[in-house]
């Protein structure tokens, strides 16, 4: 699996898009596609949708990972799903069952976060690793080559609380946008390599 560490190449700015914004999915998809470009073609990348259903705000992840088990192809390996997601209690071993199966896999974690007033609503694409749980003291492990977060709600007073009390219509547009980013993205970049190699 590659980290942020053994993959400078990925170093793009870290980018944003305001999930109401007009053609969000595709500004978000024109990003994706650039870091997508600066892996070799044959390998895969593995989105890594971190949350659970049993809280609204931290549905996000789950919700993008079963929007975008219809575009499941050999460069887009999705774990993390309304079905079977990935949560604190498990993402060890989801991750060592990551590694085993995708050894060379570019990793890209999704998961939701809580942040300032001003910032709900944004999607941010972000170097390196995320660390799930941090917002709600949890130790768990990183995840990800770079990481993509929706801000669904205000942080910094009962976190939990927050979560289960975030607006459905808020996670569902986000994740929307999201996962048709992403899935954009994936076809962008593997036409453009196709191409290339003509």
């Amino acid at each position: 699996m590659n980290t942020f560490e053994n993959r400078k190449d990925h170093f793009l700015p870290p980018f944003k898009v305001e999930y109401r914004s007009e053609n969000a999915d595709e500004h978000l998809a024109l990003h994706l596609a650039q870091r997508f470009r600066l892996k070799p073609f044959e390998e895969e990348i593995v989105l890594v949708c971190i949350g659970t259903d049993r809280s609204t705000g931290d549905a996000l992840g789950p919700l993008v990972g079963s929007k975008l088990q219809a575009h499941s192809t050999r460069m887009l390996q999705v774990y993390g799903t309304l079905d079977d997601p990935v949560h604190a209690m498990n993402l060890t071993e989801k991750l060592e069952f990551i590694q085993s199966k995708h050894p060379k896999a570019t990793v890209i974690a999704v998961d939701a976060c809580l942040g300032q007033f001003s910032h709900v609503g944004n999607i941010n694409v972000i170097n390196g690793p995320l660390k799930p749980g941090a917002g709600v003291k949890k130790e768990l492990p990183p995840v990800g080559t770079f990481h993509i977060t929706g801000i669904v709600n205000v942080g910094g007073f009962m976190e939990y609380f927050v979560l289960q009390n975030t607006r459905l219509a808020v996670v569902m547009s986000m994740a929307d946008i999201i996962a048709s980013g992403l899935a954009k993205a994936v076809t962008l970049a593997s036409e453009e390599s196709r191409l290339g190699s003509i």
